[in-house]
C-alpha cells in the first residue's frame, strides 16, 4: 500500500500532457528545461525525436525545396500561386488522413486559438508584401527579413517578461548582423552584374509619392509591424503547446486547411499555370510512365515543403521560439550560401565576414563547451 501511494504522483505527471498543462506542473517544466542543456529546449520522456535530428531535416528539407522552387520559377515566374495551392492542399490532404485519421482524430486545441494563429501568420505576409507598394527597397526589405531573431527576443522580453544571460544577446546581434551583411554583399554582386532595366512597377496606394521620406518611413513602419506580427506568432505558438501539450501535427493541418478557401479567387491562375506544367517535356518514371518534367518538380517541391514545415512545427514544440527562430534564420543563411555556389557567383570578403559573424554567434548561442552553462533563463 505504501509502494502503490508513493507512485501515485509519478502516474498523474505522466498523465498530464493530455490536457491542459496544470499550473504546478507547467512551472516545474519550464524550470527543468531551463536546466538541461543550453538550447532550453524541453526533452521529456514522451519526446519522440532528438533535437539535432529535427534540425537536420528541417535544413534538408528546406534547402532542398529551394533549389525546386528556383527550377520551376526559372521557366514560369508566375507559377507561385500553383507551387503555394498545391502545398497547402498536400499538407492538409496528408494530415486528414494521416494526423486526423479521417475525421476521427478531434482537436486537442480549440479551433479559435488556430484561427489567431491563421490571422497572424496571414496578417504578417500581407504587410511584407504590401510594404513594396511604399517605395522600399528590396535590400531594405531583405535585411528586414534577417532582422527575426531580433524581433523574438523582443516580442519573449515583452509577452513573457523572459530575460536571458548576455551571451544570448551578444550571439543574436552576431547572426543578425552576419545575415545582413551577406545579404548586402549578395545584392550588390546582383546589381553590378545586371544591369538595371526599366519595367512595370507596382502603383504605390493613391495620394502617396514614393520618393518621399514620408512614404519611405510609412513603408518602414509597415515591415516592422510584420516582422513584430511574425515573431508574435511564434511566442503564441510557443504558449500554445506549453498550455494544451504537444500536437503540433494536428496545428500543422489545421492552419494548412483553414486558409483553403482563399485560393479561391487565384483559381484562374492556377489552372492557367496547370496547363502550362502538362505541356511541359514529358521525363520517364518507372512506375508511372511518362510524366511531364514540370509536375514532376511540383512534387518534389510540394513533399520537401511538407519534411520543412512539419519539422519546424516539431521543433516548436520542443524549444522556445527564439530557438526555432534561429534554425529558420540559419537556413535562410545556409540558402544564400547555396544560392552563391550553385549560380556561381562571386563569394567576396563581406560573405567571409558575415559567415564568420553568423558561426560565431551560432557557437556562443549554442555553447558546446558549456562555458555559460551556470546562466540560466528567468
Amino acid at each position: 500500500m505504501l509502494a502503490f501511494s508513493r507512485r501515485q504522483p509519478a502516474r498523474q505527471v505522466l498523465e498530464a500532457p493530455k490536457g491542459r498543462w496544470p499550473r504546478n506542473h507547467r512551472n516545474k517544466l519550464q524550470v527543468n528545461s531551463e536546466r538541461k542543456g543550453h538550447w532550453n529546449c524541453q526533452q521529456e520522456e514522451y519526446t519522440v525525436m532528438n533535437i539535432p535530428l529535427i534540425i537536420f531535416l528541417v535544413m534538408l528539407g528546406c534547402c532542398s525545396n529551394v533549389v525546386f522552387l528556383e527550377c520551376l520559377t526559372k521557366v514560369h515566374p508566375g507559377c507561385g500561386n500553383l507551387v503555394t495551392f498545391s502545398q497547402f492542399l498536400f499538407i492538409a490532404l496528408h494530415g486528414f488522413i494521416f494526423t486526423m485519421r479521417c475525421g476521427k482524430e478531434q482537436s486537442k486545441i480549440p479551433l479559435r486559438e488556430y484561427i489567431i494563429m491563421v490571422c497572424l501568420f496571414f496578417g504578417s505576409s500581407v504587410l511584407n508584401n504590401y510594404a513594396l507598394n511604399f517605395g522600399i527597397p528590396m535590400p531594405l526589405h531583405m535585411i528586414f527579413k534577417s532582422g527575426s531573431l531580433v524581433a523574438n527576443l523582443f516580442m519573449g522580453m515583452v509577452v513573457l517578461r523572459r530575460f536571458y544571460p548576455r551571451h544570448k544577446y551578444a550571439a543574436v546581434a552576431l547572426v543578425t548582423v552576419g545575415i545582413i551583411l551577406s545579404t548586402i554583399a549578395s545584392q550588390s554582386v546582383k546589381s553590378a552584374e545586371k544591369p538595371a532595366v526599366d519595367g512595370p512597377t507596382k502603383a504605390p496606394p493613391s495620394g502617396l509619392d514614393r520618393s518621399s521620406p514620408a512614404t519611405l518611413a510609412l513603408g518602414v513602419a509597415i515591415l516592422t509591424a510584420a516582422l513584430l506580427l511574425a515573431a508574435r506568432l511564434g511566442i503564441f505558438q510557443e504558449v500554445l503547446y506549453r498550455d494544451y501539450g504537444r500536437h503540433s501535427q494536428q496545428a500543422l493541418f489545421i492552419t494548412h486547411t483553414l486558409p483553403l478557401p482563399l485560393f479561391v479567387p487565384l483559381l484562374p491562375d492556377i489552372y492557367h499555370h496547370a496547363q502550362l506544367f502538362s505541356q511541359s517535356e514529358p521525363v520517364l518514371l518507372a512506375p508511372f510512365g511518362a510524366v511531364p518534367k514540370l509536375w514532376l518538380l511540383l512534387g518534389c517541391n510540394v513533399v520537401t515543403q511538407y519534411l520543412c514545415i512539419s519539422m519546424v512545427f516539431r521543433l516548436t514544440e520542443q524549444c522556445t521560439s527564439l530557438v526555432v527562430t534561429l534554425v529558420v534564420t540559419l537556413r535562410k543563411f545556409a540558402s544564400l550560401l547555396f544560392s552563391i555556389w550553385y549560380f556561381s557567383n562571386p563569394f567576396v570578403a563581406q560573405h567571409w565576414l558575415g559567415a564568420a559573424l553568423v558561426l560565431a554567434g551560432t557557437l556562443l548561442f549554442t555553447d558546446p563547451c558549456g562555458m555559460f552553462a551556470v546562466q540560466t533563463i528567468i
